[in-house]
Protein backbone atom coordinates (compact mmCIF):
# COMPACT_ATOMS: atom_id res chain seq x y z
CA UNK A 1 0.00 0.00 0.00
CA UNK A 2 1.46 3.22 -0.85
CA UNK A 3 0.55 6.08 1.33
CA UNK A 4 0.27 9.99 -0.26
CA UNK A 5 -0.88 13.41 1.45
CA UNK A 6 -3.83 14.97 -0.84
CA UNK A 7 -5.27 18.34 0.29
CA UNK A 8 -3.06 18.03 3.29
CA UNK A 9 -5.02 14.47 4.35
CA UNK A 10 -3.41 11.49 4.19
CA UNK A 11 -4.69 8.78 1.38
CA UNK A 12 -4.08 5.11 1.39
CA UNK A 13 -3.65 4.35 -2.36
CA UNK A 14 -3.94 0.40 -2.88
CA UNK A 15 -2.57 -1.61 -6.23
CA UNK A 16 -4.13 -4.55 -6.98
CA UNK A 17 -1.94 -7.16 -9.04
CA UNK A 18 -3.27 -10.51 -10.58
CA UNK A 19 -1.18 -13.36 -9.67
CA UNK A 20 -2.18 -16.40 -10.85
CA UNK A 21 -2.40 -19.36 -9.27
CA UNK A 22 -3.46 -22.87 -10.08
CA UNK A 23 -7.42 -22.50 -9.76
CA UNK A 24 -11.02 -22.08 -10.96
CA UNK A 25 -12.41 -19.20 -9.28
CA UNK A 26 -16.24 -19.23 -10.32
CA UNK A 27 -18.39 -22.74 -11.50
CA UNK A 28 -21.73 -21.31 -12.12
CA UNK A 29 -25.38 -23.11 -13.87
CA UNK A 30 -27.83 -20.57 -14.62
CA UNK A 31 -30.76 -22.85 -15.25
CA UNK A 32 -33.89 -21.83 -17.51
CA UNK A 33 -32.23 -18.10 -17.95
CA UNK A 34 -34.23 -15.60 -19.39
CA UNK A 35 -33.59 -15.03 -23.19
CA UNK A 36 -32.00 -11.78 -23.33
CA UNK A 37 -29.61 -13.09 -21.14
CA UNK A 38 -28.52 -15.34 -24.11
CA UNK A 39 -28.68 -12.12 -26.60
CA UNK A 40 -26.79 -9.89 -24.17
CA UNK A 41 -24.30 -12.67 -23.92
CA UNK A 42 -23.97 -12.98 -28.00
CA UNK A 43 -25.22 -16.29 -27.35
CA UNK A 44 -27.57 -18.39 -30.06
CA UNK A 45 -31.26 -17.26 -28.72
CA UNK A 46 -32.55 -20.04 -31.15
CA UNK A 47 -32.73 -22.51 -28.21
CA UNK A 48 -35.47 -24.14 -25.86
CA UNK A 49 -35.39 -22.02 -23.36
CA UNK A 50 -37.46 -24.74 -20.84
CA UNK A 51 -34.80 -27.18 -20.80
CA UNK A 52 -32.13 -24.30 -21.25
CA UNK A 53 -28.96 -23.55 -19.29
CA UNK A 54 -25.92 -21.45 -19.36
CA UNK A 55 -22.39 -22.53 -17.48
CA UNK A 56 -19.75 -20.11 -16.66
CA UNK A 57 -16.47 -20.86 -15.60
CA UNK A 58 -13.36 -18.92 -14.89
CA UNK A 59 -9.80 -20.28 -14.69
CA UNK A 60 -6.28 -19.43 -13.63
CA UNK A 61 -4.06 -19.69 -15.62
CA UNK A 62 -6.06 -18.64 -18.15
CA UNK A 63 -5.22 -20.69 -20.87
CA UNK A 64 -6.42 -23.34 -18.95
CA UNK A 65 -9.76 -22.55 -20.55
CA UNK A 66 -9.23 -24.42 -23.29
CA UNK A 67 -8.55 -27.77 -22.13
CA UNK A 68 -11.53 -27.02 -19.84
CA UNK A 69 -13.75 -26.16 -23.22
CA UNK A 70 -12.22 -29.45 -24.57
CA UNK A 71 -13.38 -31.29 -21.18
CA UNK A 72 -17.40 -29.50 -21.23
CA UNK A 73 -17.46 -31.15 -25.11
CA UNK A 74 -16.85 -34.20 -24.80
CA UNK A 75 -17.72 -34.72 -21.32
CA UNK A 76 -21.97 -33.82 -22.37
CA UNK A 77 -24.09 -32.85 -24.93
CA UNK A 78 -23.26 -29.10 -23.59
CA UNK A 79 -22.27 -26.93 -26.24
CA UNK A 80 -19.51 -24.19 -26.42
CA UNK A 81 -20.76 -20.41 -26.06
CA UNK A 82 -17.58 -18.83 -25.23
CA UNK A 83 -13.84 -19.03 -24.93
CA UNK A 84 -11.52 -16.46 -24.45
CA UNK A 85 -7.66 -18.16 -23.23
CA UNK A 86 -6.68 -14.17 -22.47
CA UNK A 87 -9.55 -13.76 -19.44
CA UNK A 88 -10.09 -17.60 -18.55
CA UNK A 89 -13.78 -17.76 -19.13
CA UNK A 90 -15.69 -20.30 -20.12
CA UNK A 91 -18.84 -20.00 -21.29
CA UNK A 92 -21.28 -23.11 -21.89
CA UNK A 93 -25.30 -23.69 -23.16
CA UNK A 94 -27.14 -26.88 -23.10
CA UNK A 95 -29.85 -28.45 -20.91
CA UNK A 96 -29.39 -28.21 -17.42
CA UNK A 97 -27.95 -31.94 -16.91
CA UNK A 98 -25.55 -31.03 -19.48
CA UNK A 99 -24.18 -27.96 -18.31
CA UNK A 100 -23.78 -29.55 -14.98
CA UNK A 101 -22.49 -32.53 -16.11
CA UNK A 102 -20.23 -30.38 -18.07
CA UNK A 103 -18.94 -28.03 -15.55
CA UNK A 104 -18.48 -30.96 -12.68
CA UNK A 105 -15.74 -33.20 -14.90
CA UNK A 106 -13.66 -30.22 -15.60
CA UNK A 107 -13.54 -29.34 -12.07
CA UNK A 108 -13.15 -33.10 -11.09
CA UNK A 109 -10.39 -32.80 -13.71
CA UNK A 110 -8.88 -30.04 -12.58
CA UNK A 111 -8.58 -30.66 -9.13
CA UNK A 112 -7.53 -34.28 -9.69
CA UNK A 113 -5.34 -34.31 -12.48
CA UNK A 114 -3.88 -30.54 -12.51
CA UNK A 115 -4.01 -29.61 -8.68
CA UNK A 116 -6.10 -27.03 -9.16
CA UNK A 117 -7.77 -25.24 -6.47
CA UNK A 118 -11.21 -25.46 -7.04
CA UNK A 119 -14.34 -23.97 -5.88
CA UNK A 120 -18.06 -25.20 -5.50
CA UNK A 121 -20.62 -25.43 -8.10
CA UNK A 122 -23.23 -22.87 -8.02
CA UNK A 123 -26.61 -22.86 -8.99
CA UNK A 124 -29.06 -20.14 -9.57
Amino acid sequence: MNNSYIGGEQKARIIQELVPGKQITLAHVIANPDKILYRKLGLDPAVDYSKSAIGILTVSPSETAIIAADIALKSSGAELGFVDRFSGTVIVTGTVSEVEASLLAITEYAQSKLGFSVCDLTKT
